[in-house]
């Protein structure tokens, strides 16, 4: 039952309403699971990524690799992870871009929220 009259639920209004969003909003959706380790440590399942952070490709063509965020994407939802190329026709190695929620954080950059949680 819908409530509110002027909320579509339509998916793919849904859809253009994520596309065409403030990249502060798609920034909350540029996140990773953790993994056991920090899952345990940080009180918390999820975190957005950053670069610098050492990540786990777990789905896609690159499974089972890791390696640093080298960049991260926001108006496209991507990252880029070191030593993650494709071959262009050309011959050129290019980087290729990773969905946020196919990786593992393994290991996270320092912060300044996060230098302020461990001082306490």
């Amino acid at each position: 039952m819908k409530i509110k009259k002027n909320i579509s639920r339509q998916p793919r209004k849904k859809r253009k309403e994520l596309f065409n969003a403030p990249l502060h909003a798609k920034a909350k959706l540029v996140r990773a699971h953790l993994s056991k380790e920090l899952r345990e440590k940080l009180k918390r399942r999820s975190e957005r990524l950053k670069k610098g952070d050492k990540v786990k490709i777990i789905r896609g063509r690159f499974k089972g690799r890791s390696g640093k965020v080298v960049k991260v994407s926001l108006s496209r939802g991507k990252i880029f992870v070191e030593g993650i190329v494709q071959k262009k026709q050309s011959g050129k190695e290019e980087s290729h871009p990773i969905n946020a929620s196919n990786v593992v954080i393994l290991e996270m950059e320092k912060r300044e929220a996060r230098k302020a949680e461990e001082k306490k």
